[in-house]
């Protein structure tokens, strides 16, 4: 099976789209020293890809990528204090979405919303794939 790239879900790879949508966190991020001192929204998207098996699934939590694992691992990272750049906040998410051996490509998008006053955001969006 190849990994994708491009494409999340894929019927003939068997590979299932898990992900998180505009999820709207406090950071400490930024170079500038205000940025340092007091957080600012981000938004995050996460897209991961999951290969499906030809066994039926059981209806089981345990059994799938949890995307509210997946918000809490996100979480747990703003938590842990200042980041300079949102580049490295995204490298980060993508890490902690790899760590579990299921997910085959990962893509986040960080976005700043209220950093440029003529912009409706900016950021980053990268993906990173199992090697």
């Amino acid at each position: 099976m190849t990994t994708p790239t491009a494409k999340f879900a894929n019927a003939g790879a068997r590979i299932r789209h898990v992900f998180v949508r505009d999820l709207t966190l406090l950071a400490l991020i930024g170079i500038d020293a205000a940025e340092k001192l007091k957080a600012q929204r981000i938004v995050v998207n996460i897209d991961l890809s999951v290969p499906e098996t030809d066994e039926p699934m059981p209806d089981d939590i345990s059994h799938v990528v949890s995307y509210a694992i997946v918000v809490k691992k996100c979480e747990a990272i703003v938590a842990k204090g200042h980041v300079n750049l949102v580049e490295t906040l995204a490298e980060k998410f993508a890490e902690a979405c790899l760590k579990d051996q299921r997910v085959l490509a990962v893509r986040v998008r960080v976005e700043k919303p209220d950093i440029i006053p003529n912009a409706k955001s900016v950021g980053v969006e990268i993906e990173r794939q199992r090697a």
